[in-house]
């Protein structure tokens, strides 16, 4: 099953609002207001319809998202940072992913988490000079993280950073995506493979698929 945001930081922020007697509204409206931001400046910056465009699972598409001209923008990592913070599971430390489509979004995300979180990065081959291997960041065995992504259409990166997590003792307790194109193939995989799978954005919300 794959799950909506948001989830952990509205449940904090919601408490905390209940808490100082300032009511439940502001809080939601906060929440909801970075989700809006975060589709709106995907749909500007990010969404093409000028087809066609090769994906990488080998298909032919009529329109493409190019989330990276949204998150490594300044304004839109903001609302990345805000979206996918909302939607990590209590327990997390950490969040990252394969370099390098995951990189701002970890970065954004660990910033806007409360408390701040670490972020990593998984490099697509081992280095055998320096520190070596592939993992990169401040992440140890024993860990408990999230896997993101920008965008997904086989979860080929996804899959693959969980798997160099496993063989290095980090436990991974979700995969986020910000935009998920696969219809349901992505979910299938991740729930295989024995994590809980969330989507940032619909393709509804941006106005394609």
């Amino acid at each position: 099953m794959v799950l909506a945001w948001p989830d952990r930081r509205t449940a904090r922020v919601v408490h905390e609002a209940e808490s100082n007697g300032s009511g439940t509204l502001p809080a939601m409206e906060a929440t909801r207001t970075a989700h809006e931001a975060l589709v709106d400046h995907l749909r500007t910056h990010a969404v093409r319809t000028d087809g066609p465009f090769n994906l990488r699972s080998g298909a032919v598409s009529s329109w493409y998202i190019d989330a990276r001209q949204t998150t490594f923008d300044g304004a839109g990592a903001a609302s990345v940072g805000a979206v996918v913070a909302a939607m990590l599971p209590a327990g997390v430390s950490a969040v990252g992913g394969l370099t390098m489509g995951a990189d701002p979004i970890a970065v954004a995300t660990a910033m806007a988490a409360d408390p701040p979180l670490r972020a990593f990065s998984i490099r697509k081959d081992a280095k055998t000079h320096g520190t070596g291997g592939r993992i990169v960041g401040p992440l140890a065995a024993g860990d408990l993280v999230c896997v993101v992504e920008d965008t997904t259409t086989t979860g080929g990166a996804l899959l693959e950073a969980i798997g160099v997590l496993r063989e290095a003792g980090v436990g991974v307790a979700a995969a986020i995506a910000l935009v998920d194109r696969s219809e349901g193939a992505v979910a299938a995989r991740l729930a295989h493979a024995g994590v809980p799978y969330s989507v940032a954005v619909s393709l509804g919300d941006l106005g394609v698929g």
